[in-house]
């Protein structure tokens, strides 16, 4: 079935009518009492919560503050997981014995759920930076490594053959035929890897953190306060949408950049 595809400011249109409807829904149920208020505060209470979190002290800090170690945490955390992920998938695409030693393992730990290595990270790192770091991580590594292998397997033949024929080495072969024609794959998988660890990072503050947006979270949801525990969610929300926009920029301009489709 074809379809007409929307203009930039139909688009906009849409999205502003279904963001109005959604707070229209949102005040009705808080307004009327269908939900009680102390659950569901209105948005004009979260609002006001919001803007006063900017500035003033909750669970030790502001809610920039917050967002700041957060933030630290999660760049530590998908860095680590790119900078292992995407060079062992491209060796895994080239070197068939070291997919075959490795894939097994990986299959049988990337159905693990991030949050369920928490009793570890509690027990190895209290609520140090590593147990963030070690979920965020495990949310954030797969995407990078099956995208840098899927990229690597399905290189086009004639450069492999053509590189080959000239005796390139596979360090070689590596860095200068793999990498660059995986480069849309990988820039693919770590945008999925980059929301997979901001969601992974807000699961693990809620436990393992004596700081951050999800300890703020944790500490309004002990005092009942539901607007800061809907102000941090909003937060949450508004920072991943801004990640996720910058990453996709970068792949569309990327794509633009090798002749690709955006």
């Amino acid at each position: 079935m074809q379809t007409i595809p929307l203009r930039l400011s139909e688009k906009w249109a849409w999205g502003a009518l279904g963001l109005v409807g959604f707070i229209g829904l949102w005040a009705s149920l808080s307004a009327f009492g269908i939900v009680p208020r102390q659950f569901l505060p209105s948005p004009l209470d979260v609002l006001t919560r919001f803007i006063h979190l900017l500035t003033n002290p909750f669970a030790g800090a502001t809610l920039p503050q917050h967002l700041a170690s957060s933030f630290q945490r999660y760049a530590y955390g998908v860095l680590l997981a790119a900078f292992i992920g995407v060079p062992l998938g491209l060796l895994m695409g080239w070197f068939r014995w070291l997919d075959d030693v490795v894939t097994p393992l990986f299959d049988g730990l990337r159905f693990i759920a991030p949050i369920a290595w928490v009793p570890f990270a509690a027990l190895w790192f209290g609520v140090g930076i590593g147990g963030p770091i070690l979920i965020i991580f495990a949310g954030a590594f797969p995407p990078c490594l099956i995208n840098a292998y899927r990229g690597a397997r399905f290189v086009e033949p004639r450069l492999i053959e053509a590189a080959r024929m000239l005796g390139t080495g596979h360090l070689r072969m590596i860095l200068e035929i793999l990498l660059p024609a995986a480069t849309p794959s990988i820039v693919s998988g770590l945008r999925v890897s980059a929301g997979l660890g901001w969601q992974s990072l807000v699961g693990a503050e809620l436990i393992v953190a004596a700081a951050g947006v999800g300890f703020m979270m944790v500490q309004a949801q002990a005092n009942v306060a539901t607007p800061t525990v809907m102000a941090g969610m909003v937060a949450i929300g508004l920072v991943g949408m801004a990640i996720d926009v910058m990453l996709r920029q970068g792949e569309a301009w990327l794509r633009r950049r090798r002749g690709l489709q955006a």
